[in-house]
């Protein structure tokens, strides 16, 4: 049985609606997800290589986890379990900074339409990426990027074909946050470019 989600209004609050995933995403009705972003203390970002049989965006990398609110999940719920499902790693709540929330439409083709509100998190990763269990269904391969890397890369899309194409603003926002933690950890240096 599909996945039921919560259908929200375009200003993202609940509608009181509860269809299966796939129906809102056939109808292009707004629904919640949740997106974790991790980093390391030496300013690295995890991503994720979608998988090759991923009906979106393929073989592309992408935040370090996302998923789907089920239908009545708390958000903060539903991003630990996205995030024990896809990288194996249990983490407590309080580890996690919520960022903000982006509105995303992206349409794939007539019959797929996502249309998400993205609640967005960081986490620190402190554990060496040896650790971490991909979910071999969704996941394809994790790696560590300097943010500065990760910044030239997606701030200009100079590399197009190789990131899921999220906005510039979400990207910045994204990089912008992560580099202002390890400002406050480090008490110093920026690590953007």
């Amino acid at each position: 049985m599909d996945e039921q989600v919560d259908i929200l209004s375009a200003k993202g609050e609940r509608t009181g609606k509860v269809i299966s995933k796939a129906e809102a995403h056939r109808k292009g009705l707004f629904h919640p997800t949740v997106h974790i972003w991790f980093y390391t203390a030496d300013a690295r970002v995890l991503l994720q290589q979608r998988g090759a049989d991923k009906e979106t965006f393929p073989n592309l990398w992408d935040v370090s986890v996302a998923g789907h609110v089920a239908a009545d999940e708390n958000i903060t719920e539903a991003a630990l379990r996205e995030i024990k499902e896809e990288i194996g790693l249990e983490i407590r709540d309080d580890e996690l900074i919520k960022i903000g929330v982006f509105k995303s439409v992206q349409k794939h083709r007539e019959d797929l339409v996502d249309k998400e509100f993205h609640h967005t998190f960081l986490c620190e990763l402190k554990v060496p990426l040896a650790v971490l269990r991909k979910q071999e269904s969704e996941v394809a391969a994790l790696k560590l990027i300097p943010l500065p890397t990760l910044a030239e890369e997606v701030w200009g899309l100079a590399k197009p074909g190789i990131y899921v194409p999220h906005e510039i603003r979400y990207y910045k926002t994204v990089i912008k946050a992560i580099s202002n933690r390890l400002e406050d950890a480090a008490g110093e240096r920026s690590y953007l470019v």
